[in-house]
């Protein structure tokens, strides 16, 4: 079975994406939040984080054709703006630590 066949990959990928787009549309409102509020977006930032962190360690672990094209493409990607998958979670990370730096001002 190929690594894309997977049910759980497949849902855990659905539920990411899904996690992602909602919390996008709610951070929109940031500015808005009162401190609890912008702390409990922040946690969940950082979980959604590290959930697609391990997903994709999945990707790098997995011997599959496709889960390494995939990895392979993301580095593409990132590399046409000159940042790798790790400095991408590393400027994510420090994003969300110099928000909450920010969080009583």
């Amino acid at each position: 079975m190929g690594f894309f066949d997977s049910e759980v990959v497949q849902q855990e990928a659905k539920q990411l994406f899904e996690d992602y787009q909602s919390l996008m549309q709610l951070g929109s409102d940031y500015g808005k939040f009162d401190r609890e509020g912008k702390i409990l977006f922040i946690e969940r930032m950082e979980g959604l984080m590290e959930r697609y962190k391990i997903f994709m360690k999945r990707f790098e672990l997995s011997e599959d054709f496709m889960a390494q094209m995939t990895v392979e493409q993301l580095k593409t990607q990132l590399g046409q703006f000159g940042v790798t998958p790790q400095q991408m979670f590393d400027q994510m990370n420090m994003t969300l630590q110099r928000m909450k730096s920010e969080i009583d001002k």
